[in-house]
This record gives structure tokens, C-alpha cells and sequence, in this order.
């Protein structure tokens, strides 16, 4: 390698342990930071935000960079990045079939994984993206983004629990404005949203969300419809009242069975469960405990474990670079709702799980069987909060944010109007009307986070989930009759060698293309729900 692309290595290490050290000042102003402590967190998750973007952006890393790009022969290696193609309406035709017929940009294919450039092809070509929109943003506008959503994260928590949307409306009207200013400085192809949506799901364009969504909403409405119309489960069991000490041992025994590696990994309680990479030895999850809700924490710590095998099964080499994290957050997603829906709601699973989980709450649990509780955990019915939806309702929570986000950033709806906004988006949507701003507008830390741009990637998470999970049982035909006996490790073990290993190497399109030998194509998921009801005698 040359002397100036060790040098950019030298310079991404260091930035990545920049990083890493915010997320830890996060992970703990999350977990366990006293409440008067968040002026001087904000002052230093602002401090160590600015040293790295100043160290990204200085004049010597675009030179080293142009040197190397120059001695790899980078000038023709391009990303694949357009998600159009095969199949990508969920109407096009049945999964699996060359439907749509739009022609997939795909640029020049990085050198095998054998070949000696492959490292610094992918290198160069992750960084350069890093750099290249680093470079566009201002020092201040950085700084100014992480004190202010540090302070906004602080007066979310104390908006939510008081029911006040008032709290923390400043909070986000700074955050908007903030923002819609990062998306001009950056620019974008079509419109604001795109230079948003493109720092999560990088190469999407909000166009195609649409597009997407729209087809979504078609299928999804009348399926809604027509399981709670036949359905007829009872799953008020789940409110029995169930300790925390309890629900914390099963979580614990539900991460080590899906193989998460506790001597790199940690489980802790925040009043929003997340997922936060400390280092490629360090991943961290945390859920939350309802003693009146049993399910809350079970699926949201499944949801989070599948968030931490990703960032755990990395290839150990790309550890402290910029291709030692997940492509993309739809990508991310995607491992996250296959182990919650996928795997975690399917009746082999709770054939072998249930047990476990009625000898820590026998008296609960005393006239239930895993049958009920399989069933339970498949009920259909529009609720109020996204992370405790079903999977067939989901998607509609995710397009009524991503909604109300686009009408935020085009500049067609205010921030105080936001509160009534979404109550009658979301009676549109799912036909209820929140009662509170707490299990309304206040749900989600995403807006306090200034991560706008980043809920579309949730639902695109459900299709390349499906999709992926299809390839899995071709490859592994008996997958459910392994998940029945409580081999998981066999799961992990798939996901880790055809998807977690590469790191950022590949984009979302290109991974899929490797993995499934398509472009991203929502009829599996659509497939996927009408046969999984079907099967559950619903449809």
C-alpha cells in the first residue's frame, strides 16, 4: 500500500475512535447520566463532533485521498446504488420474476475479494463517500446539530413523560431548521428529503420511497382489513403483570440463544430501546420493561439483538475503519425485523422458547400454552405505538412519519401544527386517534435525535428482510424445523457469512444483487404476510 493511503487509514482510525467516543457520551446520557448533567454532555458529544469533522475535512485528507484514489485506479470504480430494477413495485408481478424492466446502473464491480485491491478499492470508495459529504457541511452547522440534539434528546424524556408537547417543540423547531440547512449544503438530485434519506439509505432517492409506499399502502390497507375482520385472538394474558427482574432473565437467555456475545456485548434499560457500537468488541443493546405489557421487552430486545449480531459478525479486519459498520440502515433494519418478525414470531420459535418463559412466570402464564402465545404474538389489530406494532401494521406507522417528515422539510407544515398533523394522519392511516401526545407525536426519540430522513429505512427493512430471509430458506430448506428446536446459531451463521462480513463494502443494491440476484423487490414481503395468515388459518 502507499504512503498516502496508510496515512488515510491512520486518519480514519482515528475519526472512528472519535466516533466511537460520542456514542459512548450517548450511550450513557441514555442510560445512566444524571438528569442535571446535559448541559456539559451536550458541550462534549458537541466538542468531539467537531474535532472529527475537522479532522475529515482538512485540505490534506482531499489530497491523500486524490493520490490514492488515483494509484488504485478508483476514477472508474463506481457504486451500485440505484434501487430500481427487477420486481421493485410490489405489484410487478410475483416475487422472484424479472418484472418492471427498469435498467440497474450498476458502475464498475469491485475486484474479487481475493484480489489484492479489494480492501483499498472499498476503502476508497467508503471513505471518499464519508469525505465527500463531510466536506460540504459547515464546522458550525456540525457542532450546532450535536449541542442541540443532545439538549432536545434530554427535553424529549421530560415531554413524553409529561404529556407536553410544548416541551419540546423550541427543541425541534431548531432541529428543522438545522436541518433543512445541512440538506442545501450537502444538495440533492430531485429535492431537501434526498440528502436526508441519502446519509441513511445512501443512494435512495425519496421518489422512490413514494413510489414504494404507495404500492405499500395498496397492499397493507385491505390485508389489515381482512385479518382483524376474521381474526379472533386473545392475547390479554400480556397485561398480567409481569416483574422486570423476570422479563430482564428471559431477555438475557433469548440473547445468548440467538448467539449475541456477551463478552462484547451488554443489555441495558432506556426509555427508547437502540442499539449503539462502541467498537467492533463493544455493541451494545438496550430495551425497556413494562410489567403490564409481556411483550414490549421480548420483541424489543429480540429486535435490538438482531441490530447487534449485525455489527458483532463484521469481519474482524474492517474493525476501527470506515467499512466496520453496517451499508446501510435499511440494511441494518433488515436483520433487526427478520430476527423480531421472521424468526421471533413464528411458532417453531415459541414452541421451544415458551416453556422457558413460563417457568420464570408460572402463575401468569398458568392456562397458557405455546400455542396461545404463538398466536398472541401474531395479532393483528392497529395500536398506537410503532415498536410494539404488529408486523402487517407496521409499515403503515413508518409511512406516516415519513409523511409528516416530507411535509416538515418542503416546508408545507409547521412544527406546532405537527401534534394534529399526525393524529389525523394516523386516523387516516390506521383509523385510531392518539389520545396523548405521549403515545402520539412524542413516541419516537428519532425527530429529538435530528435523524431526520432515517424512519423510511424501518420499512424498506421489512422488504429486503423478506427478501434475504427467501434466499435463507433455499439455502437452509429445514430453517423452520431448526428454529423449532432452538438452533438459532444455524441463522446467525448465514446471515453473518452472506451479509454481516462485508461490513459497509457494498451498497444495499449491490448486496441484495449478491445475495438474492435482485434488485429490491417488495413482493416477497407482500407473499410472505399473505402465506404467514394464511397458515395462522386468518386469510
Amino acid at each position: 500500500m502507499s504512503k498516502a493511503f496508510e496515512k488515510l487509514q491512520q486518519i480514519d482510525k482515528e475519526i472512528i475512535l472519535l466516533e466511537h467516543t460520542s456514542a459512548l457520551l450517548q450511550w450513557d446520557q441514555e442510560t445512566g447520566m444524571p438528569a442535571l448533567a446535559i448541559e456539559e454532555r451536550s458541550d462534549q458529544i458537541a466538542l468531539v463532533q467537531g474535532i472529527a469533522h475537522d479532522r475529515m475535512t482538512s485540505p490534506e485528507v482531499g489530497e491523500l485521498l486524490g493520490q490514492a484514489r488515483s494509484e488504485v485506479g478508483l476514477e472508474s470504480l463506481e457504486a451500485e446504488t440505484s434501487y430500481a430494477g427487477s420486481g421493485s413495485g410490489t405489484n410487478g408481478g410475483e416475487a422472484g420474476d424479472e418484472a418492471g424492466g427498469a435498467e440497474v446502473s450498476k458502475g464498475a464491480a469491485l475486484p474479487p475479494e481475493n484480489d489484492p485491491r479489494f480492501f483499498s478499492s472499498a476503502f476508497l470508495r467508503v471513505f471518499g463517500r464519508n469525505y465527500e459529504r463531510e466536506v460540504k457541511i459547515p464546522r458550525r452547522l456540525v457542532t450546532e446539530l450535536a449541542q442541540t440534539t443532545s439538549r432536545a434528546q434530554a427535553a424529549w424524556i421530560d415531554a413524553r413523560r409529561a404529556d407536553d408537547f410544548s416541551l419540546f417543540q423550541p427543541h425541534l423547531e431548531k432541529i428543522v431548521a438545522l436541518t433543512l440547512e445541512k440538506a442545501e449544503a450537502l444538495g440533492y438530485p430531485e429535492q431537501p428529503y434526498d440528502a436526508l434519506l441519502d446519509e441513511f439509505e445512501p443512494g435512495m432517492r425519496t421518489s422512490q420511497v413514494e413510489e414504494v409506499f404507495a404500492d405499500l399502502k395498496t397492499e397493507l390497507t385491505p390485508l389489515v382489513k381482512r385479518i382483524t375482520e376474521s381474526q379472533r385472538v386473545d392475547d390479554s394474558f400480556r397485561g398480567r403483570g409481569y416483574p422486570a427482574a423476570g422479563q430482564r432473565e428471559f431477555s438475557l437467555n433469548l440473547l445468548r440463544e440467538m448467539g449475541y456475545d456477551f463478552d462484547r456485548g451488554r443489555l441495558d434499560e432506556s426509555a427508547h430501546p437502540f442499539t449503539t457500537s462502541l467498537g467492533g468488541n463493544d455493541v451494545r443493546v438496550t430495551t425497556r420493561f413494562h410489567e403490564d405489557d409481556l411483550f414490549s421487552a421480548i420483541f424489543g430486545t429480540i429486535h435490538e439483538g438482531g441490530h447487534g449480531l449485525y455489527e458483532l459478525g463484521i469481519a474482524p479486519s474492517y474493525h476501527g475503519s470506515s467499512l466496520g459498520e453496517g451499508t446501510s440502515l435499511g440494511i441494518h433494519e433488515s436483520q433487526s425485523r427478520t430476527w423480531e418478525n421472521l424468526i421471533g414470531r413464528s411458532l417453531p420459535f415459541w414452541q421451544h422458547h415458551f416453556p422457558g418463559l413460563k417457568r420464570i412466570f408460572p402463575k401468569q402464564l398458568e392456562d397458557i400454552d405455546a400455542e396461545d402465545f404463538g398466536r398472541a404474538v401474531n395479532r393483528v389489530q392497529p395500536s398506537l405505538i410503532r415498536i410494539e406494532a404488529d408486523e402487517v401494521t407496521y409499515s403503515l406507522h413508518v409511512i406516516l412519519r415519513f409523511e409528516l417528515e416530507l411535509a416538515l422539510v418542503n416546508r408545507n407544515l409547521e412544527v406546532k401544527d405537527l401534534p394534529e398533523a399526525w393524529n389525523d394522519l394516523m386516523e387516516q392511516l390506521l383509523g385510531i386517534r392518539p389520545p396523548s401526545d405521549a403515545d402520539g407525536v412524542l413516541q419516537d426519540v428519532h425527530w429529538s435525535m435530528g435523524a431526520i430522513g432515517y424512519f423510511p429505512t424501518y420499512a424498506l427493512g421489512n422488504l429486503f428482510g423478506a427478501q434475504f430471509f427467501n434466499r435463507l430458506q433455499q439455502d437452509i430448506p429445514d430453517v423452520d424445523k431448526r428454529i423449532g428446536g432452538g438452533d438459532l446459531l444455524s441463522i446467525r451463521k448465514w446471515q453473518q457469512e452472506h451479509l454481516h462480513r462485508h461490513g459497509a463494502v457494498y451498497t444495499a443494491p449491490e448486496l441484495l444483487r449478491r445475495v438474492t440476484g435482485e434488485s429490491l423487490n417488495p413482493r416477497y414481503f407482500i407473499d410472505y404476510l399473505e402465506q404467514k395468515f394464511s397458515r395462522l388459518n386468518v386469510l
